[in-house]
């Protein structure tokens, strides 16, 4: 029996951006340095790239950042991510699109988060809800949204199931270092992993769980037990490497258990807050 073997994307790419640019199989090879016979290979899938061949390609077609790590995701490899600061002046119309977001959210409490966890923004439902359990000082200095789940003082004293809720982020954002095999994605677990909260079987614990939706909060608001779910969206680039784009944000909102739920009233005028920008 002839066994089949699954084709990577990239010989599609390699066509479709050869016909985009009108450059045939032997002008590329020029420009590579290479042989229209291992273009070819290439194409019809018989042969797979080399990350440093992906990236040459890349450049020989003259595509931009976000085509360049189609070809490199499409070729099995990682997308390459250009540091973006978020508090840049080209980026002035995302802070304020990103505040009126927040601000739409309301009474409902809403981080948005850059790809490391860090807290860029808060809005004034979250400083309300958070402000019942968790003291001024010590909410004012939040400013990552990992670090606040995995520590007692912080949000930790109201999440349901918090071992195994810790050990399942942990194991994401692990296997998210492994992907990515960047020190970047490398540190948040690594230094996670050491907080005293986390179970020290959390690699066990996490291997039995399937990976959560949502984790759930419980508070008390008005003399009632209320729970929360927690959701989150992506802010980033369309296509594939949406993820993996920079500026790549997070909007980590909780919403009530029970519809009827009022929280509204936990809002007034006088919340105040670093990250909180209206």
């Amino acid at each position: 029996m002839q066994q089949t073997h699954l084709q990577l994307p990239f010989s599609r790419f390699l066509k479709f951006w050869r016909a985009v640019h009108s450059v045939s199989q032997q002008q590329l090879a020029e420009r590579l340095d290479s042989s229209p016979r291992h273009i070819s290979r290439l194409e019809n899938g018989s042969s797979r790239p080399s990350e440093s061949m992906v990236i040459e390609i890349a450049k020989a077609l003259k595509l931009g950042d976000r085509d360049s790590n189609h070809l490199l995701i499409s070729a099995g490899y990682a997308a390459i991510e250009k540091p973006v600061d978020f508090h840049s002046a080209e980026l002035k119309w995302l802070r304020k699109a990103m505040t009126m977001n927040l601000r739409a959210l309301d009474p409902y409490p809403t981080t948005l988060l850059d790809r490391s966890s860090n807290i860029l923004m808060v809005n004034r439902g979250w400083v309300s809800f958070f402000s019942n359990s968790v003291n001024t000082k010590e909410l004012n200095q939040v400013s990552n949204f990992y670090d606040f789940i995995f520590s007692r003082e912080g949000a930790g004293n109201i999440i349901s199931n918090w071992e195994d809720t810790l050990s399942v982020i942990l194991m994401s954002l692990t296997q998210q270092s492994l992907f990515s095999d960047k020190e970047q994605d490398k540190a948040l677990p690594l230094k996670l992993a050491k907080h005293p909260s986390v179970p020290h079987d959390w690699q066990q614990r996490a291997s039995k769980l399937e990976p959560m939706a949502s984790f759930k909060v419980q508070m008390e608001i008005n003399g009632k037990l209320q729970r929360f779910f927690s959701v989150s969206s992506t802010v980033g680039a369309l296509g594939t490497t949406a993820y993996a784009s920079e500026p790549n944000l997070t909007i980590q909102t909780l919403y009530p258990e029970n519809e009827q739920a009022v929280i509204d009233s936990l809002i007034n005028d006088n919340l105040k807050h670093p990250l909180l920008y209206y």
